[in-house]
């Protein structure tokens, strides 16, 4: 990526608020809890006709009680190799501390260009309290900030852009398709995105909630590119207690909506959950293309139809949703993951599919002509003409005499009768009725 800035320092100086400030929304969760932030996490901004990529990055810190400290600790490494310019954000209430001489030490190894940032310079007093890291001993200017409300960020910019030889691109994300990775905590999913990127790109431990904010990932395969989404574990409502988790849940169900298809993976070891139901029933009532993985196929104890009586009991469960299909997967034993990925990568292209008018009526009416609609209180619907119209989910509107009087039960039959003949498996179909 062209025209890189990471945003790295010790927990808790602001680095989440500057990176919203700079792709100009609040797409990284904030809090005053130290430790939020644990995956790299990307975004994209402007300044002087000159586009960028921003990574912000969890809090570089040795030996503290964080679990998850050596895990960031290399999310941080691997952005600050990503990166052509480094901010090193400090913060002047706190003043210059043991961790930020730390860190300087890690970033003293590299020769790319670095900036201090001191957050939380609100007024111009506290802007003078810059001075003390200059004890930092880097040759560049110090920058007195407030990520908050954006004072010093245009002079900081202005410095950075120069670093940039090539305008940029001004969203790399634009128009590629998005596959969502969603589910319940702790079923896999972090794991399934690393194995396919082939590169830990996502922090994962056996703790549920590891993942919080929804990060992004650009994927190639079979000659496309894809925007691989893993997003952080979906609990029921009232087991949801903390400000972050509550935002982290917001974040993948925007990151749901947002996409084109949703992989849904389920614990093999648990079956499907009412938790599992409900975010079925969100990818439907968005008209996503829909795939459900079951993970942790290497610890279910098999029989002869082991595979077949859970795959029925899950179409039970979700019934009437009936079109996704479902795959028995390991992501510890890489077992039939990228078949995984094909499937989602046919669903994507069924939800793409068009069909011609002329193939459309010549074999539907014949099917309508064998069952047409019921009569209603002695009046025959006639249906004469269908089209498929110009949508994001495959829709069908059928024009009849007496749109008014067609039943659901019929439009379901209509329904399979598409599926048989056209496919569309992984993709929701919408059936309209206008008068002609």
């Amino acid at each position: 990526m062209a025209n890189t800035i990471a945003i790295v320092g010790r927990p808790n100086v602001g680095k989440s608020t500057l990176f919203n400030r700079l792709v100009g929304e609040r797409k990284a969760i904030m809090d005053n809890e130290s430790g939020v932030t644990r995956d790299r996490h990307y975004g994209y901004g402007d300044w002087c006709e000159k586009f960028f990529t921003v990574i912000d990055t969890g809090g570089y810190v040795h030996g503290s009680e964080d679990i998850f400290e050596g895990e960031i600790r290399k999310q941080v490494e691997l952005a600050i190799k990503e990166a052509d310019v480094i901010l090193f954000m400090v913060d002047v209430d706190a003043g210059l501390t043991g961790l930020d001489q730390e860190f300087a030490d890690v970033l003293r190894r590299t020769d790319k260009p670095i900036y201090i940032v001191a957050n939380k310079a609100d007024t111009h007093a506290r802007g003078h309290m810059a001075g003390e890291f200059y004890a930092l001993g880097f040759e560049s200017e110090i920058f007195p900030i407030s990520s908050q409300n954006g004072s010093g960020t245009g002079e900081l910019l202005d410095e950075v852009v120069k670093h940039f030889k090539e305008e940029g691109i001004e969203n790399p994300d634009q128009g590629i398709p998005r596959i969502a990775v969603v589910g319940r905590p702790n079923v896999g999913k972090s794991s399934f995105v690393n194995l396919l990127l082939g590169e830990d790109r996502n922090i994962v431990t056996d703790i549920a909630g590891t993942t919080r904010d929804s990060i992004h990932s650009h994927y190639n395969a079979y000659g496309k590119e894809f925007i691989l989404v893993d997003t952080a574990g979906l609990r029921r409502k009232a087991k949801v207690h903390e400000d972050i988790e509550f935002y982290s849940v917001l974040r993948s169900i925007r990151a749901l909506e947002e996409s084109d298809v949703v992989v849904v993976m389920l614990d093999a070891t648990r079956g499907i959950e009412s938790q599992d139901l409900n975010i079925i029933g969100l990818a439907d009532k968005n008209r996503k293309g829909l795939i459900i993985l079951v993970n942790k196929w290497d610890l279910v104890e098999k029989e002869t139809n082991t595979m077949k009586m859970l795959e029925d009991a899950i179409r039970e469960r979700i019934a009437p949703i009936a079109y996704p299909p479902i795959l028995f997967i390991s992501v510890l034993t890489k077992q039939r993951v990228h078949k995984a990925m094909e499937k989602a990568i046919e669903v994507y292209e069924n939800k793409k599919t068009k069909i011609p008018t002329s193939k459309l009526n010549e074999v539907l009416l014949a099917e309508i002509e064998r069952y047409p609609p019921p009569a209603i209180k002695g009046k025959f619907i006639k249906i004469k003409y269908v089209t498929q119209l110009p949508t994001n989910t495959p829709t069908f509107a059928f024009f009849c005499n007496l749109p008014q009087y067609i039943k659901e039960q019929y439009s379901r039959w209509l329904e399979k009768r598409i599926r048989e003949n056209f496919g569309f498996e992984g993709v929701p179909v919408n059936i309209l009725y206008r008068k002609k």
